[in-house]
């Protein structure tokens, strides 16, 4: 496998269809995305840990959606890791790539650094987001906490709140190839049954608090399928789900030959935030002018510094809130 080649396949979502079993899928691998969304932030290993993981979840799942403007995922918990927050906006246009940021919030005092990573988050919740812009109400999704990482909680969602029986299989990390630095390198496949092939759930689910299984969702062909094809899943290694060696295409044919693997176009995944003074002085114009006073420093100015990407800005007083009396 050539340098090129190599290249080509890193931070991007691949579409896939396995027409045998009636399944769909995405195949990612994501690289300088994670490094610059991690750059921004001096977190600890287990945060870099979820944040990771929740990027390469945001960038499969936000490429499966007819998007025109913004897809969240959110886990909140009352553990030391507060927040993961993570945003995947669509492509402004055809070949264009989309744009993954990331951010989180979390205990110092209560983290210790030997700790496994998803236990940090405690009890609390897991949702998913969809904004299609201007005009549109926005929809939200919520499941509880539930599982061992936040894979399984993203598969518990789409189970209780869609009837869709995904699965994932990831694997992220920091790694180093010759004569190059240290780098984060993220990959995984994504699995999940054709919409039109799970129109039924009723009643409660045989998974953890009653939440739903795809046990309780399909029946016959299909669920002969399904885990035919995650026992399937199941045979990947991690440096295979990684690369660089192992190219997305020739992966699927590893995995999935019998099942009849169709691709379709990449769709590339870059490192975006959306934040602009603009949308800082929109975010303050509900503040009177006495609010404004309070976020004034003693240089007589207010400052805002964008969670995603560290962006600094500030202000004159007087161009802020719904009283200012100089334009900005």
């Amino acid at each position: 496998m050539t340098l090129g080649s190599q290249i080509a396949w890193d931070d991007t979502v691949l579409p896939f269809q396995l027409d045998r079993s009636d399944i769909r899928g995405r195949v990612a691998r994501l690289d300088g995305v994670l490094d610059r969304v991690l750059e921004q932030h001096d977190y600890p290993a287990p945060i870099e840990s979820l944040v990771a993981e929740m990027a390469l979840l945001t960038a499969m799942i936000g490429q499966t959606i007819k998007l025109r403007w913004k897809l969240s995922l959110q886990v909140r918990g009352d553990g030391p890791a507060r927040l993961i927050a993570t945003d995947y906006y669509a492509p402004p246009s055809e070949g264009e790539p989309a744009h993954v940021r990331a951010y989180a919030s979390y205990d110092a005092d209560r983290l210790h650094e030997s700790a496994e990573p998803f236990g940090l988050i405690g009890k609390g919740y897991f949702a998913i987001l969809i904004d299609q812009g201007e005009g549109t109400t926005p929809y939200q999704g919520i499941t509880p906490i539930a599982g061992g990482s936040l894979s399984a909680c993203a598969e518990t969602y789409f189970a209780q709140s869609e009837q869709l029986p995904t699965r994932f299989a990831l694997s992220y990390g920091r790694s180093s190839s010759p004569g190059t630095g240290e780098t984060w390198r993220a990959g995984g496949v994504m699995l999940q049954v054709m919409p039109a092939a799970s129109p039924f759930a009723g009643g409660g689910g045989s998974g953890e608090e009653g939440l739903m299984e795809p046990s309780d969702i399909l029946e016959g062909d299909e669920e002969e399928n399904w885990g035919r094809a995650n026992m399937l899943l199941d045979t990947v290694e991690e440096l295979e789900l990684i690369g660089p060696s192992v190219q997305p295409t020739e992966l699927l044919v590893r995995l999935f030959h019998e099942e009849g693997p169709r691709v379709f176009d990449p769709q590339p995944v870059a490192f975006g935030c959306s934040c602009s003074p603009e949308k800082v002085r929109q975010t303050l114009s509900i503040y009177s002018a006495k609010d404004i006073r309070h976020m004034t420093t003693d240089d007589g100015i207010v400052t805002a510094d964008c969670q995603f990407c560290g962006a600094h800005y500030e202000f004159d007083p007087e161009t802020l809130g719904f009283e200012a009396t100089k334009d900005p």
